[in-house]
């Protein structure tokens, strides 16, 4: 094996198991909850359209993609992008298992937000949400104290 290329493989490696999921989420839902419990926090699970779905695209922009919004969940969540695209191909086995998911927490529409403890069992749901990064994390916190 040609040793040049062993950087190259390496980073490779290190970005094929979230090559699909946004800044800062992991698209394993499997490695995120496991993250989850080993960090014991909650996760939100953003079931999106990320390639197609409006609502889905004005959530990561407006919401998602903002300091605030980053800075306020890095020590209470785990984010994990269970993704819907109908241009880019997800791997077969990714796209199985996120429809398995999108069944098993009964997802009617794009975008879903659910919020799940460390064990995977929901405690909370929401979609987007009007007004940036306030508004949606007033919304999950009192959604939290229900």
């Amino acid at each position: 094996m040609n040793l040049r290329f062993l950087p190259v493989l390496a980073v490779a490696a290190s970005l094929s198991a979230s090559a699909f999921a946004k800044s800062g989420w992991v698209d394993d839902y499997e490695k995120g909850l496991a993250k989850a419990k080993a960090e014991n926090k909650l996760a939100i699970v953003d079931f999106t359209g990320s390639d197609w779905c409006i609502w889905c695209k004005r959530l990561d922009e407006e919401i998602f993609s903002k300091a605030k919004f980053k800075e306020y969940v890095k020590d209470k969540y785990v984010l994990i992008e269970v993704d819907f695209p109908q241009v880019k191909r997800l791997p077969a086995k990714q796209q199985k298992a996120n429809e398995a998911l999108g069944e098993k927490f009964k997802v009617q529409g794009y975008p879903t937000v659910v919020v799940v403890n460390p064990e995977g069992e929901e405690v909370n749901r929401l979609g987007y949400v009007e007004g940036g990064p306030d508004a949606f994390i007033a919304k999950l916190e009192e959604k939290a104290k229900k």
